[in-house]
């Protein structure tokens, strides 16, 4: 034991030393346990039947979902209660932080409905982008970009009310399942898709549009961020406009780059300045070079 005695002592040593990295004696944290899990429990609300060990029949489901929706309530509520007690939101008492979690689990479990018909959307864009695909039942049971961008739909909602470290516990959760970085702040229009998904990374201030494509290894992120905490609240990422695709590869940075409606964005590209609507931008070997898509003269397919 004299062993385990020393090594007890060194690594308490440690804890006064690098105190960074403790959280001891203050308010308990949500847990990333239990995050994880009511995660899992509101993608089985999100998709009844698809997440779910067994099958639901439509006369259970009103049964099904109440259970299912009171045990999320409870838990819920709780994570957000700690989440709200390690970050209070300025003009909240802590006297009323139990009553304000309560209020705000509610609000989140009453946005599900309109979560849910804009995932139809992303459903209906990942089969009609994807020849592949065999039918909207194979998307959503096996396609990793359904489980990210739910994800990031659910986490969204809490990121919108300012519940501190739930959100991202959600989002990150997902990225290590998917290889999807979806940051919960992003703002994400209907009919999205992301073919593949692996290694796509969108950053909190992006700012993406209807009908929008992307594909593997397409990074939405920040010119620079030596800034640190200097940049917190400002706008870092791009906005990518309705109807614009995206091929494997390509790096748009800033927060004031826009990439303009209807545009192409040619695999590998790197771009850090606006995109005029309806553009096609390529990398040729040599140089990125940005073309209308009204210039018929190009000799280049449009077609997406």
């Amino acid at each position: 034991m004299e062993t385990v005695t020393q090594l007890t002592n060194q690594l308490v040593a440690s804890y006064a030393k690098a105190g960074g990295i403790n959280h001891l004696d203050g308010k308990n944290l949500p847990s990333k346990r239990v995050v994880t899990e009511l995660t899992c429990g509101l993608l089985r609300l999100l998709f009844p039947g698809f997440f779910d060990e067994k099958l639901i029949h439509s006369s259970e489901i009103k049964v099904e979902t109440a259970a299912l929706l009171d045990s999320i309530l409870g838990t819920l509520e709780d994570e957000i209660r700690k989440a709200l007690e390690y970050q209070t939101p300025a003009g909240l008492a802590k006297s009323d932080v139990a009553n304000e979690a309560h209020k705000l689990t509610v609000e989140f479990l009453g946005s599900l409905p309109r979560v849910r018909e804009i995932l139809q959307t992303d459903v209906d864009a990942a089969f009609d982008g994807d020849p592949a695909a065999a039918s909207k039942e194979e998307i959503i049971v096996s396609y990793p970009f359904i489980e990210a961008i739910a994800v990031q739909r659910l986490a969204h909602e809490l990121y919108l009310k300012n519940i501190a470290l739930i959100p991202r516990i959600m989002s990150e959760w997902a990225h290590a399942r998917t290889g999807m970085d979806l940051h919960p702040g992003a703002k994400i229009g209907t009919h999205f898709f992301v073919d593949h998904c692996t290694g796509t990374v969108v950053g909190e201030t992006a700012i993406i549009g209807n009908h929008v494509k992307m594909y593997h290894g397409v990074t939405l992120g920040a010119k620079s961020t030596a800034g640190g905490q200097l940049l917190k609240g400002k706008k870092r990422h791009p906005t990518i406009e309705d109807r614009v695709t995206i091929y494997p590869g390509a790096t748009i940075l800033g927060g004031e780059t826009i990439i303009g409606v209807g545009s192409t964005i040619g695999g590998n590209v790197f771009i850090m300045d606006s995109v005029q609507p309806n553009s096609l931008v390529i990398y040729d070997g040599l140089d990125m070079r940005v073309l209308s898509k009204a210039d018929k003269n190009s000799g280049l397919d449009f077609q997406i």
